[in-house]
Parts: C-alpha cells; sequence; structure tokens
C-alpha cells in the first residue's frame, strides 16, 4: 500500500477533493509495538508525517522526544488569544522541547489542530512563576516584541538553548514580561504597519533561530 495515497470524497456532483492521510492498512497487519490497532483497522487521517502512519500518539511523542530541539517557546495568554494555537503549530513543526504558556491555565487550542498533543506544554500562573522556571533549568529569557528598547533579530546571534518569549496579539508583551527577558528582539518591517500577526512574528523568530543552529537535509514527505 502507498503511504501517500489519498482516497478521494465526493463534495458535489462530479466534485471530488482528496482526503489527507491513509485508509485502513491492509492485512496482515504489522505487529510492531508503535502502532495503534484502531488506527490500523480504520485510517489514518491525522496531519502526521507518513513515517507516523498508524502509530500511536504516545509512540510518536516518545520517538520525537529523541531528537527534540533545544529551543523553547512561551506565550503570554491573558485575553484566551486566538493566535495561541497557530504559535503551538509552528512549535510543533520546529519540535521544541517545551511550550510553556503563562498566565490563564485554558488556552484557546483550535488553531493548533491537535500538534499540543505531540508536544510537553507547561502552564505558569505568573510571569514570575515561569521566570523562576527558566532561572532553575538555565534558560535564557528572549522576547519578541517591536519595543523601543528591541535589537534586530536579523542580525542577533541567539542562544542555541533559549525560550522565545511572545505577547498577546495586538496588545503585546506585557511590562512583566518584558521585565525578566535578556533581552527583546524585534522583527525588520517595511511597510506601513507597525505589527504584524503574532503567529506569523512566531513563525519568523522560530525559523531565524532554526535557521543559526539547524542545518536540516531535506525534509521527509
Amino acid at each position: 500500500m502507498d503511504a501517500t495515497s489519498k482516497t478521494p470524497g465526493e463534495i458535489g456532483p462530479g466534485e471530488f477533493y482528496p482526503v489527507v492521510g491513509v485508509g485502513p492498512h491492509p492485512l496482515p497487519w504489522p505487529t510492531e509495538a508503535h502502532f495503534d490497532p484502531e488506527l490500523l483497522e480504520n485510517g489514518d487521517r491525522r496531519n502526521v508525517l507518513d513515517h507516523y502512519r498508524y502509530w500511536s500518539v504516545e509512540a510518536i511523542v516518545a520517538d520525537l522526544d529523541t531528537k527534540r530541539h533545544k529551543l523553547q517557546i512561551a506565550i503570554e495568554n491573558w485575553q484566551h488569544d486566538l493566535n495561541i494555537g497557530s504559535v503551538v503549530r509552528t512549535a510543533n513543526a520546529f519540535n521544541v522541547s517545551y511550550v510553556h504558556i503563562v498566565g490563564k491555565r485554558d488556552w484557546n487550542k483550535r488553531g493548533a489542530m491537535v500538534t499540543d498533543k505531540y508536544l510537553h506544554v507547561l502552564h505558569h500562573p505568573t510571569v514570575q512563576d515561569f521566570a523562576q522556571w527558566c532561572k532553575e533549568n538555565s534558560v535564557p529569557i528572549i522576547g519578541i516584541d517591536n519595543l523601543a528598547i528591541s535589537k534586530q533579530l536579523e542580525s542577533t546571534n541567539l542562544p542555541e538553548r533559549c525560550v522565545l518569549f511572545f505577547g498577546q496579539e495586538g496588545a503585546g508583551m506585557s511590562d512583566e514580561a518584558v521585565e525578566v527577558c535578556e533581552t527583546v528582539l524585534a522583527i525588520n518591517q517595511y511597510g506601513s504597519t507597525r505589527s504584524m500577526n503574532a503567529s506569523a512574528a512566531g513563525a519568523i523568530a522560530m525559523y531565524a533561530w532554526a535557521m543559526q543552529h539547524l542545518n536540516p537535509p531535506l525534509p521527509p514527505r
């Protein structure tokens, strides 16, 4: 069976769209422990690499844990920001070691598209609690925001082991969050708007870190 095959689904008379993933696995089923019997029987429509087709969530997490990067991200969550999920989804793409939610425990997971299941998500009720965790674990905090004190992200050497700290959409980082940062970095902009979408800024900042510390081969399909 071709692991990249897609089953068409009808959306109208004579119209079809490709469905993500694969259908039920042909018999005989593989017997290795990392396979999920339910997925083997019913198919795997998750947004995962083909390498992880039919694997259980626990097995995928265990495999990712063997190759986590030293990058971490943190997001302030005081207003139930819709962008948090999108930032978390990007964090999954870069296989960060931890995601920190600072503020309210409940956050809007819709944009994460279930990718948070494959990450280690920690909650900190206050900025000071988060800062103490970072101090105890020797992780420098680097803020990402467009402030008067900000330095240029593009020309800054980022530590391999660090946490990128993002504020709320619109409001940006709180004053308390800025105070616990080792430095704050801004993304150069060349148009008329003062700031960009928080999820877009998160993706750019994580990619900037990756450009300095990763030398990836061609990605698997």
